[in-house]
């Protein structure tokens, strides 16, 4: 199955070069990475430039012009990815917060369902020791409260690291979303949810950030709160 990771990128120079060498170590010869930069002022889009040469016909480079956000990089790369006949498109953060370890085993269970999740909360899974009290609250109430305001049956609602299948991905009405942040994984598994795809949830380990630093905001913070309301008032 023919399989592109998109990986959206803002100042992750730090953690590229390791990321890719981890996941074309696994040895799946169908898989590609489309890295999505937002301008990195890091130098990060001119490194993938060379992490490309590296990977000839593995690595694909996408430039925006200035940091657009989450939503709208991964919205390009999975149309990208479709563009280059791929079957199944992986989300997946620069920071190895997901280890690419997980990636076959999403390809596997890809064969059963439509979308597979990489859950910090479905039994089994764990998160990294060195998140303090308040980080695993705040994960935690966040992901219940989405939960019960939009109805959601996946466990973890807010979840980056997915795999899906190209029918989901054309299935849904990517120019209908209006999430700029993080909450762009609520409204992705909530359209998944109304269009009635069989998700399954791989419990995975959730890592500390490995280098660089976290784009977590209040202005994200606060979609997360009031989108889950706008999606239920939508429907």
């Amino acid at each position: 199955m023919k399989a592109t990771v998109i990986v959206p990128t803002y100042n992750e120079a730090q953690n590229l070069p390791g990321l890719m060498e981890q996941v074309f170590s696994l040895g799946l010869e169908d898989l590609s990475v489309l890295i999505v930069d937002d301008s990195s002022p890091d130098g990060t889009g001119e490194l993938a430039e060379n992490l490309a040469k590296k990977y000839p016909g593995r690595v694909e480079v996408m430039h925006r012009k200035a940091k657009l956000g989450l939503a709208s990089a991964y919205i390009a790369g999975f149309r990208r990815a479709m563009e280059r006949g791929a079957e199944a498109i992986f989300e997946m953060d620069a920071d190895f917060s997901h280890s690419p370890e997980y990636l076959p085993r999403f390809l596997e269970r890809l064969e059963h369902c439509d979308v597979v999740v990489g859950s910090r909360y479905a039994p089994g899974a764990a998160l990294d020791p060195r998140w303090n009290l308040w980080r695993k609250w705040l994960s935690s109430a966040g992901n219940s409260y989405v939960r019960v305001v939009t109805g959601l049956k996946v466990k973890d609602t807010s979840a980056g690291f997915k795999c899906f299948r190209r029918r989901v991905l054309e299935g849904l009405a990517l120019d209908g979303i209006r999430s700029e942040g993080y909450a762009f994984q609520i409204e992705v598994a909530y359209m998944c949810q109304k269009k009635g795809y069989k998700v399954e949830e791989v419990p995975i380990f959730f890592g500390q950030r490995a280098g660089g630093k976290s784009k977590m905001s209040l202005k994200i913070i606060l979609e997360a709160l009031w989108r889950p309301w706008r999606l239920r008032l939508s429907h």
